[in-house]
């Protein structure tokens, strides 16, 4: 008989032990943690030549490996061997954005992104991205962009085809991130894409229409940044709603006693970038919409439009932004993801 990993120290947890016999046949094999005595779940071949592991191992644990076989004379042979599985400094979970949890059963929008969060710093980019994946059905061609040391991104060459459903798997137990990090645990969600919804507002026109499955179903007007806080150029992606909302400049940098700070609850509200912008009901804009931008940066609305809105779209659903007079929406604010060119953000991958 052979065991493989042939005893000794840390062992990576998420190498199966596998057991094979020659010139006979297992009878069985038990692998048992030390110290709980809890045994590993494990499948011994139909041919009787060889067993495995079918779950991986703890990390910082060690295993009691007890093999029993008949050979071919008959006679009954029994092996044994210990294995003590390597222990991470850190571990990192991969959470995904957005969370399972948040999207409601219509799930997500076209213009949505797939994001992991790593809890600790990845420096083996490459070795990490290689256990990522997302599935879409119908296929349709994407790509992973690293933002930062953290936190990777997926998006398709262009928005994704309404109704497709997207397998996101992350298989990273027992993978090296780099600096003693090791990833936590595997982790696979599905998500389904709802029927297209993209506003597309207007700074020249101060209209927003609404396209639904790429008919325009609706034309509002609006009122977007004023020159000296512009809206951001270019696609956001909806990333939370609140029928009612607390706007505060202080989560952005500018606090009470600044200039330009504010504080007021709207009403309607769906966030399209992590620096304060939204599209939200604004009566106090109500006699500028249509004509001119006096916003801090959202896109505002008059109460009727704004609840429709909010009732139409949701995350992942898309606001392209055009003739605002502000700089393009970066890469990093939150979904700023439509901002590079599909070279460009092909780019960002780790494999490429």
């Amino acid at each position: 008989m052979t065991i493989d990993p042939a005893g000794g120290a840390n062992v990576n947890p998420a190498t199966p032990v596998v057991v094979k016999a020659e010139h006979g046949k297992l009878i069985d094999v038990t692998v048992s943690n030390a110290d709980k005595g809890t045994k590993v779940k494990g499948e011994l071949a139909g041919d009787g030549l060889s067993w495995k592991t079918t779950e991986p191992l703890g990390y910082g644990s060690t295993y009691k490996i007890v093999a029993h076989a008949q050979g071919a004379d008959g006679k009954p042979v029994e092996q044994q061997s210990r294995v003590s599985t390597l222990s991470p400094k850190q571990q990192a979970n991969p959470n995904l954005i957005p969370a399972p949890s948040a999207v409601a059963s219509g799930g997500v929008g076209v213009g949505q992104p797939i994001v992991f969060a790593f809890g600790q710093p990845v420096k083996n980019k490459a070795e990490v991205e290689k256990k990522l994946s997302v599935e879409s059905t119908p296929k349709q061609e994407g790509s992973w962009y690293w933002i930062d040391d953290k936190n990777v991104h997926y998006r398709p060459k262009v928005y994704w085809q309404p109704g497709t459903t997207l397998k996101v798997s992350a298989m990273i137990y027992g993978v090296d991130f780099g600096n003693g990090v090791y990833g936590a645990t595997d982790r696979t969600e599905t998500y389904k894409v709802h029927d297209s919804w993209v506003a597309k507002a207007d700074g020249n026109t101060e209209q927003m229409q609404i396209f639904h499955n790429g008919q325009m179903v609706k034309s509002m007007p609006i009122s977007m940044g004023k020159d000296a806080t512009p809206t951001h150029l270019g696609a956001h992606v909806i990333s939370d709603k609140h029928e009612n909302y607390t706007m505060d400049s202080c989560t952005y940098g500018v606090c009470q006693g600044q200039p330009g700070y504010y504080k007021s609850n709207e009403k309607w509200s769906l966030r399209i970038s992590n620096d304060g912008e939204f599209v939200h009901e604004n009566p106090n804009s109500v006699g500028a919409q249509g004509s001119s931008n006096v916003s801090h940066g959202c896109i505002n609305l008059n109460a009727a439009n704004a609840q429709w809105f909010f009732q139409n779209l949701g995350l992942g659903d898309v606001v392209e932004v055009t003739n605002s007079g502000g700089p393009q929406l970066p890469v990093w604010d939150l979904y700023g993801d439509w901002s590079k060119s599909w070279a460009d953000w092909q780019a960002g991958s780790a494999l490429k």
